[in-house]
């Protein structure tokens, strides 16, 4: 029988995207591409294990935007992780509960926020550009949902805002360079998205006060 796709080659294994049987070329060449490919397909899983995560050269070459001016280091990620665990967490949630969303619209959604709180950092315009499409849109409102509560649960339990922009802007960068270097690139990708996944159980609240489990954020 030939290729449900190329009607070709001959089929040679059965792909859950198209529910028919395809060619080992189609697979390869259209995966996460043309075809909308489920996280549990196993040949799929097998092409993960192979991609190796993309450098900063290449990143760079492909036109990724990764804020090479804001910088990064341990001591922050180590000092911030609850807030960009918590982050990390409240992107996954966005993702389950609409399957459409892809690693390009966490990619875009990031993006969009770390230029927004540059111009804060820098300037203080507080100006927001319009997030594209709806899962954008889901996406930003829900990180500046838990941005919000991160620093009410600083003033209640602290006296005060400890959080800054900066801190915000450099949290951002962070998740959008490993967005960068764990997406596969393709189109319809959903490895970073998958990954992070991995993470996270379901139904766990992403931020929560001292003592209160189970906890994704957590003010120290």
């Amino acid at each position: 029988m030939p290729c449900s796709i190329c009607q070709t080659r001959k089929e040679k294994r059965f792909c859950p995207a198209v529910h028919d049987r395809i060619c080992a070329v189609c697979c390869g060449t259209e995966r996460e591409v043309t075809l909308d490919c489920p996280s549990d397909c196993t040949y799929l899983q097998q092409a993960r294990t192979h991609e190796k995560p993309r450098s900063s050269e290449e990143l760079e070459a492909a036109g990724a935007e990764l804020f090479r001016q804001v910088e990064l280091s341990q001591e922050f990620t180590y000092q911030h992780e609850p807030l960009i665990v918590g982050l990390c967490s409240g992107i996954v949630k966005v993702a389950r509960a609409d399957r459409q969303v892809q690693d390009r619209d966490v990619i875009g959604a990031l993006t969009n926020l770390a230029h927004t709180y540059e111009r804060m950092t820098r300037s203080g315009l507080e100006y927001e550009e319009a997030p594209a499409g709806v899962a954008q849109i889901a996406l930003v409102n829900e990180i500046h949902r838990l941005l919000a509560e991160y620093r009410e649960l600083e003033q209640r339990h602290l006296g005060y805002v400890k959080l800054r922009d900066a801190d915000v802007l450099r949290a951002l960068v962070f998740l959008l360079r490993m967005a960068h270097t764990r997406t596969s690139g393709r189109p319809r990708s959903r490895a970073y998205l998958e990954f992070l996944g991995g993470m996270f159980p379901e139904k766990t609240s992403p931020i929560a006060a001292p003592g209160e489990a189970p906890s994704r954020i957590i003010i120290p």
